[in-house]
């Protein structure tokens, strides 16, 4: 899909999920307080940074000694919902609307954690991240930062309309049923150990 036909279709998207991102925000609202935008510099293409934003999942509770508390203690319940049923993700298509990413891609990491990834790092640069990707239908939050890039600098290496439509496709799988460690992860760690 070329870039403004994924802004138009962002576009659309917005307007039809509008009522359901505002019941969204109400449950936000509800449980962690105000604001229900959860806004965090991230890096998309050739390093430029931008503004990505997801609904709010977590309350900003901290400890006696002024520090944030650690995230599993911070994330209620509607925001564990959120998470599992990747609805948080759906203030991102204003983030395709400014043209900051793609439906399909990498997903979109801090800038500090792409300096450390070095020429990595660089390499997944080469493409607009992405609201969904291939890491994030193979496992996510179930694989560590280095299998993660692995998987993304295989979707730079192998990507076409097919595997961004099979990726959609999986995405709404993991929106219903949950993240899997699947054999597709398995095999890209086999192959990361390998080279």
């Amino acid at each position: 899909m070329n870039k403004m036909g994924a802004r138009l279709l962002a576009i659309v998207l917005l307007a039809v999920l509008a009522p359901l991102m505002l019941l969204l925000a109400l449950g936000v609202f509800a449980s962690v307080g105000s604001p229900v935008l959860f806004r965090q510099t991230r890096s998309g293409q050739g390093g430029r940074t931008f503004a990505m934003l997801k609904f709010r999942s977590m309350h900003d509770a901290k400890g006696a000694d002024g520090v944030l508390l650690p995230d599993d203690r911070r994330v209620t319940a509607f925001g564990r919902f959120l998470r599992r049923s990747r609805l948080d993700e759906l203030p991102g298509l204003a983030n395709i609307v400014t043209g900051d990413i793609a439906f399909v891609g990498p997903r979109p990491l801090l800038p500090e954690t792409i300096r450390d990834l070095g020429p990595k790092g660089v390499a997944r640069g080469t493409v607009k991240p992405g609201l969904t990707g291939w890491s994030q239908v193979n496992g996510n939050t179930k694989l560590p930062l280095d299998r993660k890039v692995e998987l993304d600098l295989w979707y730079i290496a192998n990507r076409s309309r097919w595997l961004d439509l099979r990726i959609l496709a999986r995405t709404f799988s993991v929106m219903t049923l949950g993240e899997k460690d699947t054999e597709a992860v398995r095999r890209a760690a086999h192959q990361g150990e390998k080279s």
